[in-house]
């Protein structure tokens, strides 16, 4: 009998002393989805800024992939209408890595993310992390980590700004007119802008 209780105290210690960086392999508290905030999130991201107490004498692994470091210069695609996406990293003295995702924000405010190994179903995935968004613009936001720093729980920040792509929507609304004779070359051309 004596066995059995300080098999199971072991057992509740290894449990309750579980650092919330690693995986989360239980389901999330709240299932309920917050579609404003997915779709605020939708498009193109990179990581600009990695941060956490004592980042200067030590480094943090991050989701299991590389120094965190290494996320500096990452970059995210978040689909927002199937929650899916892409991260990959190509920073110098860094493992080169890529990965499909699938990710939610619930209404607790929390990212739901995992990463999905090539040629596997993400259905088949059981285990991923759990981060809180934070700050969230039109044009940034932060997702923050707990790690243990001696014995304390202290944040780890992912600074995420907006990546734009411009494309051509249509015909252009004015056009440039400029000489076409060589009698102008070496002077100063003078464009005239019409609406078309």
């Amino acid at each position: 009998m004596k066995k059995f209780a300080a098999l199971f105290l072991i057992l509740i210690f290894a449990i309750a002393c579980k650092s919330t960086s690693a995986p989360a392999a239980a389901p999330v508290a709240n299932t309920k989805l917050d579609k404003s905030s997915q779709v605020a999130i939708k498009g193109d991201w990179k990581i600009t800024k990695v941060s956490y107490p004592g980042s200067d004498y030590f480094k943090v692994d991050s989701f299991g992939i590389a120094d965190s470091q290494c996320f500096i210069g990452s970059n995210w695609n978040f689909i927002s209408n199937n929650n899916k996406g892409y991260m990959s990293i190509a920073t110098s003295n860094c493992p080169a890595f890529s990965s499909p995702i699938v990710w939610s924000i619930n209404k607790d405010g929390m990212f739901v993310l995992k990463i999905v190994d090539a040629g596997v179903k993400s259905k088949t995935v059981t285990s991923g992390y759990l981060l809180r968004v934070a700050n969230q613009t039109e044009t940034s936001f932060q997702l923050v980590d707990k790690i243990d720093v001696g014995g304390q729980k202290k944040d780890i920040t992912y600074q995420f700004e907006k990546i734009y792509r411009y494309r051509r929507l249509g015909r252009p609304k004015t056009k440039i007119v400029l000489p076409l004779s060589n009698e102008y070359k070496g002077e100063i051309y003078r464009c005239e802008f019409n609406k078309i």
